[in-house]
């Protein structure tokens, strides 16, 4: 009656509802440890960039400092540097109307805004999956394995505790399988979607104010040509 004793005594439909749940559970916790690790380097790099954008650096000695040596830029760094890639090459065409400069850059800030949010959001959906599914193919296999009990039971003369409880006792672990490996999952999910939300929300609020720096900047220039 141990519990690897009633594992090993399932049926075959039974266990391989058990090895899906723990493969599940495996990788998510996998998934799990990978979105800690990132959201806290997104969280890090944003924080580390907002104290260097707002100290009052010129942003063309800000980009060559984030793009020096093949830097890779990340977060929050891709957007400010695909805006002022840009605007720097729109500005070089004198034909270039500031209304079109605009536009442009908000279209490069944009591209570059979906694909940090796809990266933040990367993964999440298997979290969901394996929390919303799993008490559910836990149960399966409980139900299967009681199904199987009571197939079992009809071969007796008597029905005793001691010949119902191994069946029913193995089905049960199925369903705690399942339970263990959706809860974490549920947990996880939420936690990470909300630092996901948290960090799109505030790269959307610098690209608007990182536009209304360069809208500035270019009606500005276009004044004192004027």
């Amino acid at each position: 009656m141990s519990i690897w004793g009633l594992i090993a005594s399932a049926s075959i439909v039974v266990q391989l509802v058990m090895l899906t749940l723990l493969l599940a559970s495996l990788f998510s916790w996998i998934v799990i440890f990978q979105r800690v690790r990132i959201l806290k380097r997104a969280k890090v790099v944003r924080n580390r960039f907002e104290e260097q954008f707002w100290s009052g650096i010129d942003l063309s000695k800000l980009y060559k400092q984030l793009t020096a040596d093949g830097r890779k830029v990340e977060g929050i760094e891709n957007i400010f540097t695909s805006g002022i890639r840009e605007f720097t090459r729109l500005r070089q065409g004198s034909s270039v109307e500031p209304d079109a400069v605009m536009e442009g850059v908000a279209r490069s800030m944009r591209v570059a805004l979906y694909k940090e949010e796809e990266k933040l959001d990367q993964h999440l959906p298997f979290l969901a999956t394996v929390g919303s599914i799993s008490p559910y193919i836990g149960l399966f296999g409980t139900v299967w394995g009681i199904m199987h009990s009571f197939i079992g039971l009809a071969q007796v003369q008597q029905a005793t505790i001691a010949t119902v409880a191994p069946g029913i006792a193995e089905a049960l672990i199925a369903t705690a399988i399942g339970l263990a490996a959706a809860i974490p999952a549920v947990i996880a999910y939420n936690r990470f979607s909300a630092g996901a939300d948290n960090l799109a929300s505030s790269y959307e609020n610098f690209s608007d104010e990182f536009s209304s720096i360069l809208h500035r900047k270019v009606h500005s220039r276009e004044g004192a040509s004027a």
